[in-house]
């Protein structure tokens, strides 16, 4: 019975997965504009981050249209696909959750955020000039 679950459920991943991202494709809002020194400033800024994230996730998702809205350049680390990837995301950040965006402070720590909203508002909070 279980491995009856499990295929229903790739399935219906396999059936929902093409849809959702074309979904973000077509709902993903233009990007707030900057002046060139300021978008240089942000681009420097956002060279220090990156977020984990599985594409299909919603919550991911949701995540990489705000990065969208507000026009960072964040590098982008598929965990499910790039098993260094997930190590990192278990080994430094302490647990296989996404999204979750790894903070490189100036001083060389490094913090790693979890959650979708928690994530969304640290943007915001950094980088949102409207």
């Amino acid at each position: 019975m279980r491995t009856v679950i499990r295929y229903f459920f790739r399935f219906v991943r396999l059936i929902l997965t093409p849809i959702m991202l074309i979904s973000e494709k077509l709902t993903t809002p233009t990007a707030i504009t900057r002046s060139a020194d300021e978008q240089a400033r942000v681009d420097l800024a956002t060279s220090r981050l990156a977020l984990y994230q599985f594409r299909a996730c919603p919550f991911c998702i949701k995540v990489r249209k705000e990065i969208a809205r507000l026009g960072l350049s964040i590098e982008t680390r598929d965990a499910r696909l790039n098993a260094q990837h997930r190590d990192a995301l278990q080994t430094d950040g302490g647990r296989v959750k996404v999204p979750c965006l790894r903070i490189q402070h100036e001083n060389g720590s490094e913090e790693w955020l979890y959650e979708s909203d928690a994530i969304k508002s640290w943007l915001q909070q950094h980088f949102d000039t409207v």
